[in-house]
């Protein structure tokens, strides 16, 4: 039995938390897949290195519209993808050969379990390590979630994790979900020249959204792509080259390959948290408290394993706090997750932060909404953009902006200036009128539906 000063689960955004506070202490660093976590290997950087790649296809397509004729000639695949890996796949070894051969570091590389409060098992290949530590940080992720039919079929099917690694290009696919995960590999496969279908169980994609989004957004849908609504998958048939999926309205949608985006869910099924005494939430997650403290003392956890944010900048956030905890006992940080943005690198891309306009009317504020078009601006003519809008809402009485929702390209940019007038309290007027906006940027299109908010 090995006896450190912390013993870290996961090294996503756990991998940051040996701080200069650990220079002289014993870290045990634990991790049973890929070195960097969900965000560096199967997610946000890799997603968004083939959503550019889609998006300069898009434009290609898209030139005639402006006067430029051009074709696309073709996708080399393997190209775009050996792009994305060959700048990923060193940074992962990287990252494991840093904490491998670390100075105050050891490497552990196996699935831990908990069997006491602060007592680890660490399977590690064919041997069984066992670690105790003063600290325990719970920062294990989360995983993709394959519904009962599709996992009990025996059909052939790739998720989020698999999926970007695929030798050749299908002529077709399903994908299964509405979420962020469908819609922004619906976008990728689709420009790179796949026949896109979805089949989701909802009445719209991407419900979560403010309501006039999701309805916008799935009618853009439903231009690009086959969307299958209101869906309900009972049964599920195929070989290596074509999937079925029958639904139970009898309808059959079938593709040369599955795509599976239901959502994911945290990993604490086997962390064997039962035998620490760790609380969890109804749906897995690790329970915690502001500072990021388990019930259990000195365990800790952060990230997609006990945040409701499965984002990593918020699990980057919470890290950081965290790791000051760590070694300030008397002084102790609180997570802010008052406004927390969120983006859709689809097509058109999406971004929000606050509360939807049903969620501020439910909380008795009294609302005042913009929506401004961005076609209603010098930029957007140049554009020649008829569909993309930003959504602004505000308290009628503080004039305090509570949310703010975009559909349209660079929406996850665009939104940056109200996520900071928020988290620093500044009022929508103060915003708009308080600073230049370059003319005639597409920075306009802010400062127009802050200006078209209306005030007492």
């Amino acid at each position: 039995m090995t006896h450190f000063d912390l013993a870290i689960i996961g090294t996503g955004s756990g991998n940051s938390l040996v701080t200069p506070d650990f220079d002289d202490k014993r870290v045990a660093v634990i991790e049973e897949g890929l070195f960097g976590g969900t965000c560096l290997n199967v997610g946000c950087i890799p997603t968004k290195m083939f959503v550019y790649a889609a998006e300069v296809a898009d434009t290609i397509r898209g030139s005639g519209r402006y006067g430029v004729d051009a074709t696309l000639d073709g996708v080399r695949w393997r190209d775009i993808r050996d792009r994305v890996f060959g700048r990923i796949d060193p940074i992962e070894a990287g990252g494991r050969e840093y904490r491998e051969n670390g100075a105050n570091t050891t490497a552990y590389e196996g699935h831990a379990e908990f069997v006491g409060p602060r007592e680890l098992r660490v399977q590690v290949g064919d041997r069984v390590e066992e670690v105790t530590a003063d600290q325990v940080v719970i920062a294990a992720g989360a995983h993709s979630v394959v519904p009962e039919v599709i996992s009990e079929s025996g059909v052939p099917f790739h998720t989020s994790d698999t999926v970007m690694r695929i030798d050749e290009l299908p002529s077709s696919m399903v994908i299964l979900g509405g979420g962020f995960i469908a819609s922004e590999f619906a976008h990728v496969f689709s420009a790179l020249g796949v026949e896109v279908r979805i089949v989701t169980r909802g009445p719209a994609m991407l419900r979560a959204e403010d309501a006039e989004i999701s309805k916008e957004f799935t009618s853009l849908a439903g231009r690009q792509w086959d969307v299958h609504l209101n869906a309900k998958v009972i049964g599920a048939k195929g070989a290596a080259n074509e999937v079925v999926l029958e639904l139970d309205s009898g309808e059959l949608v079938s593709g040369e390959l599955l795509l599976v985006a239901t959502g994911r869910q945290p990993n604490t099924a086997r962390l064997g948290l039962e035998k620490a005494g760790v609380a969890t939430h109804s749906d897995g997650r690790v329970k915690v408290d502001e500072f990021g403290r388990t019930n259990v003392e000195g365990v800790w956890s952060l990230g997609d394993v006990s945040s409701p944010y499965q984002l990593k900048h918020v699990a980057n956030h919470e890290a950081r706090v965290v790791a000051h905890n760590l070694t300030h006992a008397d002084d102790l940080q609180a997570f802010d997750h008052r406004f927390v943005p969120s983006a859709v690198f689809t097509h058109p891309q999406i971004a929000s932060v606050g509360m939807t306009e049903a969620d501020a009317r439910e909380a008795g504020v009294d609302v005042t909404v913009k929506v401004q078009k961005y076609g209603d601006t010098a930029y957007g003519w140049a554009m020649e953009d008829t569909t993309s809008i930003f959504k602004v809402i505000a308290d009628r009485h503080t004039k305090l902006i509570v949310g703010a929702h975009v559909m349209g390209p660079m929406a996850s940019t665009l939104i940056q200036p109200v996520i900071q007038a928020m988290s620093f309290g500044q009022t929508a007027p103060d915003v708009a009128r308080g600073q230049y906006w370059i003319h005639p940027a597409l920075a306009e299109v802010v400062e127009n539906a802050l200006l078209g908010l209306e005030f007492d």
